[in-house]
């Protein structure tokens, strides 16, 4: 299994991000995917989920109303728009299955300043 995240960065709060996965070495399509995130010092929690279609969506309340999960089957890729970047949303963000594999990517960072 293979997980590359990108799209992380540097913004100040307020700003918006995307972040891009791409998944290989699973059957993509039929796994429920989601995004998670590690900020220092703390657990690693599940932010944003989607399923195996795309039609259902679930989002931590922390994220809910700023951030977007969506899926790209044909491309075994998953994205998480963030809007409305808050300071607290710093993290090392990594996608994974819902319910997930032991195998994990790099992560990448989101720093949001105030």
């Amino acid at each position: 299994v293979q997980l590359v995240e990108s799209g992380g960065g540097l913004v100040q709060a307020g700003g918006s991000l995307r972040l891009s996965c791409a998944a290989s070495g699973i059957v993509f399509s039929i796994n429920r995917m989601g995004w998670y995130r590690q900020a220092p010092g703390k657990q690693r929690e599940l932010v944003a989920s989607i399923s195996s279609g795309g039609g259902t969506t679930n989002y931590a309340d922390s994220v809910k109303g700023r951030f977007t999960i969506s899926r790209d089957n044909a491309k075994n890729t998953v994205y998480l728009q963030m809007n409305s970047l808050k300071p607290e949303d710093t993290a090392v963000y990594y996608c994974n299955t819902n319910g997930p594999l032991p195998d994990w990517g790099q992560g990448t960072q989101v720093t949001v300043s105030s």
